[in-house]
């Protein structure tokens, strides 16, 4: 008998209740974490494209990390709010086809456990400026790091169910846009995770065979088969979303950034960075900034 099991975990950032008045006002924000909003009191807005949202008292709202999003408050919004990591088995995201915004009614269970949350992680609010250019560089993720590092097991616990539970509001068949996906072979989750711990080394496909001991073209077609990608596209992908991460987060040049993503040269890497985002890496780094 085949059993399920969780293949996703998540790392809390921040939680809190916030007061927010016209000087919340942010645009192209993108970041690598995913943010969920319960809505207490008042309005505001936030967008992604052409697609807008009301933010309104009594909904959740979420935003799927490296979702390019607007946000906005006229007046007065009272909000919890709630940011944290997402780490899969597989490497893949929940939100991988959904990157969008999205909003659900909200049950009274919901305010209970931004409640709970909250009191269980003190002292995880934003305790610098609102603005996502500020409080999201490597430093800060070390803090809230050692904070989580720091939960009890029992504190562990209780957080990781709970963000489970605002997570499945957000993954009826309405919203989530993905394939079923049959079991997922060890030798390929193996594979995934080696790829994820070694984006900074070379990769060829055929050492990547050879370590399963499968013949690199059966291992190919194998690896596409339960990823939706060949193994070259996969880490290409893996390698770019890793090297967005680095150039939001931390202060390294484009040649340490290349390097510590596995590209041999720097145009090899910018290349390939701009044939993906469609932009170049300095131009990212500058556009969110």
């Amino acid at each position: 008998m085949i059993k399920r099991i969780l293949t996703h975990s998540f790392s809390l950032m921040n939680i809190d209740l916030v007061k927010l008045d016209s000087r919340w006002n942010y645009n192209n924000v993108i970041s690598p974490y995913h943010r969920i909003y319960y809505i207490m009191s008042g309005e505001g807005e936030i967008s992604h494209f052409e697609k807008k949202l009301k933010l309104e008292a009594g909904y959740l709202y979420i935003i799927p990390s490296f979702t390019l999003c607007n946000l906005s408050c006229d007046h007065f919004l009272e909000q919890y709010f709630v940011q944290f990591f997402e780490e899969t088995s597989d490497g893949k995201s929940l939100f991988a086809s959904s990157r969008s915004i999205f909003r659900v009614k909200a049950d009274p269970v919901d305010v209970l456990n931004f409640e709970r949350l909250r009191l269980i992680n003190p002292r995880r609010g934003i305790n610098r400026s609102d603005d996502p250019k500020i409080y999201e560089k490597d430093i800060y993720y070390k803090e809230y790091q050692e904070l989580n590092m720091q939960q009890n097991t029992t504190q562990f616990l209780e957080t990781q169910g709970i963000l489970l539970q605002l997570v499945a509001r957000f993954t009826s068949p309405e919203i989530m846009v993905q394939r079923e996906r049959e079991h997922i072979p060890v030798k390929i989750l193996d594979t995934i995770s080696y790829i994820v711990m070694n984006l900074h080394s070379p990769l060829p496909v055929r050492s990547l065979a050879e370590r399963i001991h499968l013949n690199s073209e059966y291992f190919s077609r194998l690896f596409d088969q339960y990823t939706g990608s060949r193994p070259l596209a996969y880490i290409t992908e893996k390698r770019i979303e890793r090297a967005q991460y680095l150039i939001m987060t931390s202060r390294a040049k484009q040649t340490e950034i290349a390097k510590m993503t596995g590209f041999e040269s720097l145009s090899h890497f910018s290349r390939t960075f701009k044939k993906i985002t469609g932009m170049s890496p300095k131009a990212y780094g500058k556009y969110f900034s």
